[in-house]
């Protein structure tokens, strides 16, 4: 099982990228679980979502207190404590950052992808939200999922221009995603 722990903040689409993924998974014929935990329920507040993903069913509905993967939507949380907390040996982590972050370091930290995400979706919808972005670039880095079950599980959020728009963000996320070996 894959337990990854994703921080960002409202407005960003932190809880809706762990609900694509579960998705996706789904759609192979795994098994994914999203849930989120919420302190001020604001634009702008922060915000971490949880995903299980496996080839059993997932039963557990729990925040994820030792995540493999760790997915950052906003980049000033790139440094807190917190992020990092209970990260397990071999671990990976997503970032949305727009600058060189090379340099982030964890004992734990063994793969890191780097992908402006912000820029993908301001040129394809127009808006700063990097949900859909980070879907296809949590897709390449992770390995754990192809790119089609990725864009085929956004049908349940969007529909016409902004399904292929959205797709086109996924799409982009998995092909210009940079990863790092640490």
């Amino acid at each position: 099982m894959s337990e990854v722990r994703f921080h960002g903040r409202g407005g960003q689409g932190v809880v809706t990228t762990s609900k694509i993924l579960a998705n996706a998974f789904v759609i192979t014929g795994q098994f994914g679980a999203s849930f989120p935990m919420f302190g001020f329920e604001r634009r702008g507040a922060p915000v971490t979502a949880f995903g299980r993903f496996s080839d059993k069913p997932v039963r557990e509905k729990t925040q994820i207190y030792n995540p493999d993967i760790l997915v950052v939507l906003d980049p000033s949380q790139r440094a807190w404590a917190a992020v990092f907390n209970g990260l397990l040996p071999g671990g990976m982590m997503l970032l949305n950052d727009s600058e060189d972050t090379t340099d982030i370091s964890h004992e734990n930290l063994e793969k890191l992808g780097v992908i402006d995400a912000n820029r993908i979706a301001l040129e394809e919808i127009g808006l700063a939200i990097p949900n859909t972005v980070i879907v296809g670039a949590f897709a390449r880095m992770s390995g754990l999922l192809a790119i089609e079950p990725c864009c085929e599980a956004l049908q349940d959020y969007f529909s016409g221009k902004k399904l292929s728009a959205n797709i086109n963000c996924v799409k982009r996320g998995f092909e210009e995603v940079e990863i790092f070996d640490l």
